[in-house]
């Protein structure tokens, strides 16, 4: 794989053929940013990457280069965005599918305070005309996916009717795509990570969301960790959306491409992932990057194997890392072995 960046913008890359949305990776802040996918595209070729969410202000009034550069190879690759005016929407639409992303998608699930105080996120949820007329401002704009990934209520309203017509009237908008967070956002009282695990998941009410609305595309996202459990929402749903599962224990993600999507190519082993990752920190260093921006998502590629604790500290050791280059990754490797 070529090691450098996109130099321009690839927006022919968007109307090629895709793989289907049956796997995918979540947009998670300060995790799944441009060195994760990279390394996550090592693993698996056909799974869905998706951004770090994005505001409309960072890239409206901000370095748009720093938010929307990715590696080619990323592909197939979303980009999702945190907003809730329409034009604004429209406008950072309109850069994605210019940067040559596969699909824009729209943040209404976030339930973080300082989300809530830009009124977007899992607030927008009380709001679908609003949604709505976010939806159709995006795609009157671009002819790449516009999608919405949400939660199946907010704070006390947890029915699926609730859910179903929020999804009814931002279908109408001409949203095909919903990727449910299978769990309620509590706005208030509830951090960030407890909104990940106290809210009861009910995934029932994402698999009677896809059979009362079979024409739409339905993809579940919440708690999910093995592959067994993909397959068994694969009997229900159109996709399936991993998580922190997919970051914590990627390599969990090296039988995706033979199971989910018929794809009997080989995947990399661990030790040829950490070799075929060298080129693009070598590149990533030259750009200025730092070596730990790297390390740190890469910290449990040996998840569950020996060496893996030796693989960890070597990747996270401050003395280490100062200064390293990418000969780090292999005397780390090497550290697994012994």
């Amino acid at each position: 794989m070529n090691p450098q960046d996109l130099p321009g913008t690839h927006p022919e890359r968007a109307s090629a053929t895709l793989p289907s949305r049956r796997l995918s990776v979540a947009p998670m802040l300060d995790w799944t940013d441009r060195h994760y996918r990279y390394f996550a595209r090592l693993i698996t070729k056909n799974t869905w990457l998706y951004t770090e969410m994005v505001t409309t202000g960072a890239l409206l009034h901000g370095d748009v280069p720093r938010h929307l550069r990715y590696h080619d190879a990323e592909h197939p690759i979303a980009l999702q965005l945190g907003g809730s005016e329409p034009s604004e929407l429209a406008q950072c639409a309109r850069l994605a599918a210019e940067w040559g992303y596969d699909e824009v998608n729209l943040n209404v699930g976030c339930p973080s305070e300082r989300v809530q105080k830009g009124a977007f996120g899992a607030c927008l949820m009380a709001e679908p005309q609003l949604v709505a007329d976010c939806v159709k401002a995006m795609r009157d704009a671009v002819d790449i996916d516009v999608t919405v990934k949400h939660r199946i209520g907010i704070d006390h309203i947890d029915s699926y009717d609730y859910m179903r017509e929020f999804v009814d009237t931002v279908a109408e908008a001409g949203c095909r795509t919903f990727i449910v967070h299978a769990r309620n956002a509590i706005l208030k009282g509830l951090s960030p990570k407890e909104n990940r695990e106290i809210p009861p998941l009910k995934y029932e009410y994402v698999y009677r969301l896809k059979q009362e609305r079979p024409d739409l595309e339905i993809l579940i996202n919440g708690g999910i960790k093995t592959n067994e459990e993909i397959a068994a929402h694969l009997q229900h749903v159109d996709g399936v959306m991993v998580g922190r599962e997919a970051y914590h224990n990627p390599y969990l993600m090296a039988e995706w491409d033979a199971l989910f999507y018929g794809d009997d190519s080989r995947p990399l082993s661990r030790g040829k992932v950490v070799e075929a990752l060298l080129p693009y920190v070598a590149a990533r260093l030259q750009d200025g990057s730092n070596v730990r921006h790297i390390a740190r998502h890469v910290l449990g590629l040996f998840q569950g194997q020996k060496g893996a604790r030796q693989w960890r500290r070597m990747l996270s050791d401050s003395k280490e890392l100062h200064g390293a280059d990418e000969s780090l990754f292999i005397r780390a490797l090497l550290a697994t072995q012994g």
